[in-house]
């Protein structure tokens, strides 16, 4: 299977590794996954700081190592919502509750680009110790930690 993700992943958290191993199970050991990593410009607009480009491309990289995937894997720049989801040759693209809508769009605009739809893969958000979710603002603000553990 061909598989799509795409996302700023900084800081890398619990959130963004379920993301990311998901694309790689679904993909499967023969697969190929693009990892569309924003760039430094597109990932300016948060509202907390964020890692170079470099940085954070180097994070996903020993997170992927560290699991062994076996998957094909290429990281490639995502200057805005889409990057080449429009007109790239996949199946399957992996989102989150929270960018679902951006998915369902991108199908609509390969539709009419003459591409075919691809399947939508929603996470679930991953639940911090206080049940809400984890996310990098609360992460940044000093509200949890990577793995969604209160910070006292």
């Amino acid at each position: 299977m061909k598989v799509m993700v795409g996302g700023t992943f900084d800081p890398l958290h619990a959130g963004h590794r379920k993301l990311l191993a998901r694309s790689f199970e679904l993909a499967g050991p023969d697969g190929e996954v693009t990892i569309g990593l924003t760039t430094d410009e597109f990932a300016g607009a948060k509202v907390h700081p964020v890692h170079t480009y470099e940085k954070r491309l180097e994070n996903i990289t020993l997170f992927i190592r560290e699991h062994g995937y076996t998957a094909t894997w290429k990281v490639e720049p995502l200057v805005d919502r889409y990057g080449s989801a429009l007109d790239a040759d996949f199946d399957i693209l992996v989102v989150s509750e929270e960018t679902f809508p951006v998915a369902v769009v991108i199908n609509e605009l390969r539709r009419e680009r003459g591409k075919r739809k691809v399947d939508l893969h929603e996470i679930s958000c991953v639940l911090a110790e206080d049940g809400r979710r984890i996310s990098s603002t609360r992460i940044c603000r000093g509200e949890i930690d990577r793995h969604g553990r209160l910070i006292r």
